[in-house]
């Protein structure tokens, strides 16, 4: 099926601007001329199979690789030219965990802050404030090791909203986590959004996280084809149901074709 033209987003103060983006291991193409566009104050989810190109397009966002082609944009701060105000307004949750397991929640959440200059005072209000937010403040002096999958979440999320940052990417947040806490943390996200106005990118190949008010990215072997709000992607598509426009539009014709992302860089 041929890809369905991005739906261009009239938003200039777009969180994230991606435009011609291009990325290869070697000769191996990841991503191919990939554009789109995130709204301020908006859940955009990046939807596409294992191997779509998910994690190297956030790796090229949080400038953990260097964009080869093309450019990236943070609220109009380019991710190469100006990537220090750019990443100052980034929160990250990957996908694997990287919290220090032998560390208090507050230890934890300390570290980070001092990497990003907080002096204590300012650092002791922030981690208060950040944990009521997700409901771990009573649990701020155990080990991280003490605590469900669900509430590990959900201090990796208070952490990356430590530095209060307009943008929050999140890469595969869910994974791995029992159902309950899925449903948790998929309705914390959108309430922390609707309360606070940040914005959102959130890679995913769950599609029962994807609710119509959302924008929608569809990545395929590395090319975007669709980007938009959800209900006009689904209309270009000829698709009634999430399930179905990713069905046609995520799913290659021949497997084997892509990118593994577990076998990338």
């Amino acid at each position: 099926m041929e890809h369905v033209q991005p739906i261009p987003v009239e938003d200039t103060t777009a969180a994230i601007q991606v435009q011609g983006v291009s990325h290869s291991y070697g000769r191996t193409p990841a991503l191919t001329d990939v554009s789109f566009s995130v709204p301020a104050g908006s859940i955009a989810m990046l939807l596409g199979l294992n191997g779509a190109g998910k994690t190297t397009l956030f790796s090229l966002i949080s400038r953990l690789f260097a964009v080869q082609k093309g450019s990236i944009r943070i609220f109009g701060y380019d991710i190469g030219r100006q990537s220090r105000e750019a990443l100052r307004r980034i929160g990250i949750v990957f996908q694997s965990r990287t919290l220090d397991l032998d560390l208090s929640v507050r230890q934890n959440l300390a570290y980070h802050a001092a990497l990003h200059g907080l002096d204590r005072r300012e650092t002791n209000r922030r981690i208060e404030a950040v944990l009521e937010t997700v409901e771990m403040a009573s649990r701020m002096k155990d080990k991280v090791r003490s605590l469900s999958g669900g509430q590990m979440r959900r201090v990796e999320i208070a952490r990356a909203l430590l530095h209060e940052p307009p943008l929050l990417l999140l890469d595969e947040p869910t994974v791995g986590l029992d159902i309950q806490s899925r449903a948790s943390i998929v309705r914390f996200i959108r309430r922390l959004v609707a309360e606070k106005g940040i914005s959102v990118l959130w890679a995913t190949h769950l599609i029962d996280e994807v609710e119509l008010s959302d924008h929608a990215v569809m990545l395929r072997q590395g090319r975007v084809m669709a980007a938009g709000p959800l209900e006009a992607v689904l209309a270009q598509s000829g698709s009634s149901t999430v399930e179905e426009a990713f069905n046609r539009l995520c799913r290659a014709p021949s497997i084997g074709t892509g990118v593994p992302e577990e076998d990338m860089p």
